[in-house]
C-alpha cells in the first residue's frame, strides 16, 4: 500500500467498486427478457410476465431480439388462426394459443446503467384537458399536480412538462423511459376523481381539503390482510389501510350516519347503507359501515380493497399496486381535468443507439488527438498515457455511480459525462504544466499543490453553473448537469489526486 500510495489505492479501489456497480457479467447470456405483457392477452392469462426470459419459441432458440423477431415474423406470417406457441422461459415452459403474441421485449441488459428515453425507448403522451383551453398558469398547475402523482405513486426519471403548438395552444407532455404506452395511458389517461359516498350524499373526497393523512409504508395501518383461493383457480388478496378525515368530513359523515337505520346481518349489526368507494365514477369498493360509526364524529377511517391474480404472489402484487394507486389519489386528490391523450406513441431507441455510436466515436477521435497533440509537446509516453488512464476512469466511475443510484443515462446525460471528461483532461494540463515548470523557488509537491488550488476554484465554478440546470432542468438540461456534477466530482475527489501523485512519481525519477 506504501509503495503505491493512498491516493492511487482509492483510485484503483473506486473502479473496483464501479465495476461491482455496472456488473458487466451477463454477457454471454442468451434470450430476450419481457418488457411487458397485455393485461387483456392471452400470453398473460396463461402466466407470461414482464421480467421473464424467453429462451426459446417452438424448438426455435431465442439468444437476442433479432432472433425474437424472425421467429415470430415467420410463424405468424399469413395466418388468421391461433396458432399454438410453445414458450420456454427462465420460470418455466408456456403453452400460449394466439394469432399474435401481445408482448414487447428487448435484449437481456449487459450491465445496470439504465438508459434514458431516447436511448432505450419508452413512452411519450401529449396530453390536454377535455374541452378546455389553459392558461400558461392553469398549465403550469396541472404539470405541477400530475408531477406530485407520478412522485406519490413512485416513479422515477418521469418528465411532466409544458409545451405549446405552433398556434399556441398549451399542452402537457409527459415522457416515461422503459415505459410502454398501456402503462402511460393507465396512469394518465383517468382523471383519478374519488368520491367517498353514502348513497348519493358524497362524504370525503380525495385531496387536501378532507384528508389529513393517509397510512402508508407502515404494517400497523397500511397492509395486505388475507388471501383466498377464487372458484376459477385464481387468488384474491384484501388490503386495508387508514386515513385521517378533516373535522368538516369526519362532521359529515357523523350527520349522515345519524339518520341511518340498523340492520342486523350474519356478520353483525351495520348501517342499512354502505360506504361506496368511488373513483371516477366506478365503485372500487363498499364497506359495511358499524353500528358503533352511527352518528359519531371519526376522524379515522379505514380504506380497503383487493387484488387479483394467477397465483397468490401474482394477487399479493396486484393488491399492493391497487393500494398504492387508492392511496396516490387519497393523497393528490383528482386532476382538476379530465384529460385527453392527443398522441400516444412508442419511443423507439434505434435513434439514440445511433446517436450514442457517433458521439462515442467522436469522443474518442478527440481524445486521440488531443492525446497526440500531449505527446507532441510534453515528448513523454507516461505522462500521455497517465491522462488517458485517468480520463477513462473518470468516466467509468461517474458511470458507476449512475448504475448505483440507478440513474436513467440520456443523450444529455452522456454529453455531460463527455463535458467531464474534457474539464478533466483540461485540469490534468494544468497539473502538468505546474509539475514541469522549471524553478528553483518551489518544489515539486508545492507547484503540484498550487496546481490543485487553480483546479478546485474551477470544479466550484462548474457546480454553480451546473446546479440551476439540474434544479431547473425537468427535461434534458437535468441530466446534462448531473452527470456532469458527477464526473467532475469524481474527478477533484479521486482521480485529479491519484494524476497528481502519479505526475509526481513520474517527474521524481
Amino acid at each position: 500500500m506504501a509503495k503505491l500510495g493512498l491516493k492511487i489505492w482509492i483510485l484503483l479501489v473506486a473502479l473496483f467498486l464501479a465495476l461491482l456497480a455496472i456488473s458487466p457479467w451477463h454477457a454471454f447470456d442468451s434470450g430476450v427478457v419481457i418488457k411487458s405483457v397485455d393485461k387483456n392477452s392471452t400470453a398473460f392469462e396463461e402466466g407470461l410476465r414482464s421480467g421473464m426470459i424467453i429462451t426459446q419459441i417452438n424448438d426455435n432458440a431465442i439468444k437476442n431480439s433479432q432472433d425474437y423477431t424472425t421467429v415470430i415474423s415467420n410463424i405468424f406470417q399469413n395466418v388468421s388462426d391461433e396458432i399454438k406457441l410453445t414458450i420456454e422461459t427462465d420460470q418455466g415452459e408456456f403453452i400460449v394459443y394466439a394469432n399474435t403474441l401481445e408482448i414487447t421485449t428487448d435484449n437481456i441488459p449487459k450491465t445496470k446503467i439504465k438508459t434514458g428515453l431516447d436511448l432505450s425507448g419508452g413512452a411519450r403522451a401529449l396530453i390536454k384537458p377535455l374541452n378546455v383551453s389553459l392558461s400558461d398558469s392553469e398549465v403550469s398547475d396541472l404539470v405541477s399536480i400530475t408531477s406530485q402523482r407520478f412522485n406519490v405513486y413512485g416513479l422515477s426519471d418521469v418528465t411532466v412538462r409544458p409545451v405549446k403548438d405552433l398556434q399556441g395552444n398549451n399542452f402537457m407532455l409527459i415522457e416515461i423511459a422503459g415505459a410502454t404506452p398501456s402503462d402511460l395511458k393507465e396512469l394518465v389517461g383517468k382523471q383519478g376523481k374519488f368520491e367517498a359516498k353514502i348513497g348519493n350524499e358524497t362524504i370525503f373526497v380525495g385531496g387536501k381539503k378532507d384528508i389529513t393523512s393517509v397510512c402508508r409504508n407502515d404494517q400497523t395501518c397500511s397492509r395486505i390482510e388475507s388471501c383466498s383461493a377464487q372458484s376459477d383457480g385464481t387468488y384474491a388478496c384484501r388490503f386495508s389501510f387508514v386515513i385521517y378525515l378533516s373535522e368538516e368530513a369526519a362532521n359529515r359523515h357523523a350527520e349522515i350516519t345519524g339518520k341511518l337505520k340498523v340492520n342486523n346481518t350474519e356478520s353483525g349489526r351495520y348501517l342499512e347503507k354502505q360506504l361506496d368507494l368511488v373513483v371516477d365514477e366506478n365503485i372500487a369498493d363498499s364497506l359495511y359501515i358499524s353500528e358503533d360509526l352511527k352518528g359519531k364524529v371519526t376522524t379515522q377511517i379505514s380504506v380497503s380493497g383487493s387484488g387479483v391474480g394467477k397465483t397468490q404472489q401474482e394477487a399479493v402484487a396486484a393488491a399492493n399496486e391497487n393500494m398504492k394507486k387508492l392511496q396516490t389519489i387519497l393523497i393528490t386528490g383528482s386532476l382538476p381535468y379530465k384529460l385527453e391523450i392527443v398522441k400516444l406513441d412508442t419511443i423507439s431507441p434505434v435513434l439514440g443507439k445511433e446517436f450514442l455510436k457517433n458521439i462515442l466515436i467522436l469522443a474518442v477521435s478527440v481524445f486521440a488527438i488531443v492525446s497526440i497533440i500531449l505527446f507532441i509537446k510534453y515528448r513523454k509516453i507516461k505522462i500521455t498515457l497517465s491522462v488517458i488512464l485517468t480520463m477513462f476512469s473518470e468516466a467509468f466511475i461517474t458511470l458507476g455511480i449512475a448504475a448505483l443510484i440507478g440513474w436513467n443515462l440520456d443523450a444529455p446525460g452522456i454529453a455531460g459525462i463527455i463535458a467531464g471528461m474534457g474539464t478533466g483532461v483540461n485540469d490534468q494540463i494544468v497539473i502538468i504544466d505546474e509539475a514541469v515548470t522549471e524553478t528553483n523557488r518551489r518544489s515539486l509537491k508545492e507547484r503540484i499543490k498550487g496546481a490543485i488550488m487553480i483546479i478546485l476554484g474551477a470544479f466550484f465554478t462548474i457546480i454553480a453553473a451546473m446546479l440551476p440546470l439540474f434544479w431547473a432542468g425537468a427535461g434534458l438540461l437535468r441530466g446534462f448537469a448531473l452527470t456532469t456534477i458527477l464526473s467532475v466530482s469524481v474527478g477533484i475527489l479521486i482521480t485529479r489526486p491519484a494524476f497528481a501523485e502519479i505526475l509526481r512519481r513520474i517527474e521524481t525519477k
